[in-house]
């Protein structure tokens, strides 16, 4: 009698941890997707910051030409004694 009650148990476990697994089987695909989808992101974000590292040294480099442009309007002003 014990023994059948063991079985069960056990046979009632089995099922449920096989019910489990064909949940997250189930979902697999999805979770596939979404991790490329995730790759695919992060690769459009690594892009996207290098480009915008690039225009922040390209606007760095305008800065320090409108400052060289600014010195020179202010020489060339103070030679003409305005």
């Amino acid at each position: 009698m014990v023994t059948w009650i063991v079985l069960a148990v056990v046979l009632v476990a089995l099922v449920g941890f096989a019910l489990a697994v064909r949940t997250v089987l189930a979902r697999l695909p999805r979770l596939r997707r979404a991790a490329l989808a995730l790759q695919r992101r992060a690769t459009e974000a690594e892009a996207l910051r290098e480009s915008a590292e690039s225009l922040q040294q390209r606007a760095e480099t305008l800065q320090e030409q409108l400052d060289t442009a600014q010195q020179r309007l202010e020489l060339i002003k103070a030679k003409r004694g305005d």
